[in-house]
């Protein structure tokens, strides 16, 4: 009987590691169009602004706009959303879903459209004491009028996650996963033919534009899943996702909270320092966003439909399968990432406005911050795992003593940082690593014994057989940037990040890793299960 049900396990498993790999195969590629868009953005953006004082205020001033949609409906949002709305139809109920995906838009159009009105009013009052209490006042008046063209983002962002998150679980990732590549490319159009004449005020009108463009290349998939809208503010279920989001709110709450102690301090450590980290945090989460993110996406509706099933030994499978695979890939990336910063943030960004010395101090942020890839890819993972099991407490209270150590160092690291000669901003990207690599073996943890504690947990044989291929790939780095000393940075940047992967995937082979086989099936659509 016992062998029976083993069995049975092992194919849900198979099935739904198939179905994880379709659907992140469907999105891996759109995720990297839209990393590569965000990549030009940044550029085009450099270029023009470099790190400038004008830049590091638009950076505080969409602070606000974003902690609106991601605390109200963001993260939170989608985490709790989704596995309610895919009850409905595990229960033959899409009546049901679709009453409650209207009384959702609803009351947050209502919530966002009150919550930005209300920081439209306070904008005078937020800038200078929390935000940016670092900058002149010339510069904080700019931050308030930024600021408040902004605010209106929140409310079509509202709307378009609600809309990502009925596709998502309808098993349609497309019109999502194109969504962000639209707003990249309207502030690629700000910054490019608009800056001339609105300067840092080009970047504020993008940003409205692109949420709008955000929202509108996701409603035709509304029809594709037979979506229905009904003029109702209450359905049952709202209390449901009410109760799901408040722990993942408080979380979420947490980490806005680091991210405004970031800015604030870095608005003390002069100027370009908040454009400087900016520049470092999106350069690492391009390899994050370009794998961790997209097969994290696929695998939330599968982990929330085995929840719902009560499939937990599949769900072990598909989740560690997914965490090794992840594990393959960005690990070495955040080697690449440390070895090969300064003459890949100078080949990216060092024209125009962004000048030498804005290479060195990005490039310095991005080797604290490429420290924890490896936590962010895997906490991408494990809080969606807890989300599908309908537990937010468990990821809120870790994430919240994570977060807390976060600020509670990055109150102490730039100090320490200046003390020793160092650029103190390093100290913050410090901070978030140590914070981000805790949190990830806090929630590996918890979830084990969840879903039952068998030797599928043991990753110590991939971590070490993706270890010895980082370290290998690690000493041909610093040998090639040896033998090619003073030569352009496209070619000591470029021709690492060939050599690099090339001995990362030789070595790899050379250990017979299992994820390299794991990794190739995801990107190259094979119907083949997540190797457990």
């Amino acid at each position: 009987m016992g062998k029976r049900g083993s069995g049975k396990a092992g194919v849900q498993g198979s099935r739904a590691g198939q179905q994880v790999a379709r659907a992140a195969t469907q999105v891996v590629l759109l995720f990297v169009v839209s990393r590569a868009l965000g990549l030009a953005r940044e550029m085009v953006v450099g270029a023009v602004f470099g790190t400038t004082a004008a830049y590091d205020a638009y950076l505080a001033a969409v602070r606000v706009p974003d902690i609106l949609f991601t605390l109200i409906a963001g993260g939170a949002l989608g985490s709790a959303f989704i596995p309610t709305f895919t009850g409905y139809f595990a229960r033959n109920d899409p009546e049901g879903g679709w009453r409650l995906a209207s009384a959702v838009v609803n009351l947050l159009v209502l919530v966002l459209t009150l919550a930005a009105g209300l920081a439209w009013l306070a904008a005078p009052l937020i800038v200078p004491t929390i935000l940016a209490p670092g900058f002149g006042p010339d510069l904080q008046a700019l931050t308030v009028s930024l600021m408040r063209t902004m605010l209106v983002a929140p409310i079509l962002f509202g709307v378009s996650g609600v809309v990502m998150g009925v596709l998502n679980a309808r098993q349609h990732f497309v019109l999502p996963a194109l969504a962000p590549s639209f707003l990249n490319l309207s502030l690629i159009g700000a910054a490019w033919f608009l800056s001339p004449r609105f300067g840092v005020r080009a970047l504020a009108l993008g940003y409205v534009l692109g949420a709008a463009l955000h929202l509108s290349i996701q409603l035709p998939g509304l029809i594709l899943v037979g979506a229905r809208y009904l003029p109702s503010l209450y359905h049952p279920g709202v209390r449901e996702v009410l109760w799901l989001m408040a722990p993942r709110v408080l979380g979420l709450a947490a980490v806005q909270l680091n991210f405004l102690v970031n800015t604030n301090i870095a608005s003390r450590l002069g100027e370009g320092a908040v454009s400087a980290l900016n520049y470092a945090w999106l350069l690492m989460l391009l390899p994050q966003g370009i794998f961790a993110q997209a097969v994290a996406t696929a695998a939330f509706p599968t982990f929330a439909d085995q929840a719902a099933r009560g499939e937990r030994d599949g769900m072990r499978r598909t989740l560690v399968g997914t965490l090794r695979a992840v594990l393959f890939v960005t690990l070495p990336a955040a080697v690449g990432l440390i070895l090969l910063r300064r003459p890949l943030v100078a080949f990216l960004f060092e024209r125009g406005a962004f000048q030498a010395s804005s290479t060195q101090a990005v490039a310095w942020a991005l080797a604290f911050y490429a420290l924890g890839l490896v936590g962010h890819a895997a906490v991408e993972i494990l809080a969606r795992a807890f989300y599908a099991l309908h537990d937010t407490w468990t990821p809120v209270w870790v994430g919240g003593l994570a977060m807390g150590l976060n600020v509670a160092l990055s109150l102490i690291l730039p100090g320490v940082f200046g003390r020793m000669g160092l650029p103190p901003h390093g100290g913050l990207a410090l901070s978030n690593s140590v914070a981000t690599l805790l949190e990830a073996v806090g929630l590996a943890r918890l979830l084990r014994p969840r879903l039952g504690d068998s030797k599928e947990w043991r990753l110590r044989g991939a971590t070490l057989r993706s270890g010895v291929a980082a370290a290998a790939m690690a000493g041909a780095l610093l040998v090639w940037q040896w033998l090619v000393a003073g030569n352009a940075d496209f070619l000591v940047g470029g021709g690492g990040v060939l050599i690099g992967a090339g001995v990362y995937l030789g070595a790899a082979a050379l250990l017979r890793a299992e994820e390299l086989q794991t990794v190739a099936r995801l990107l190259l659509r094979r119907s083949a299960r997540v190797e457990d």
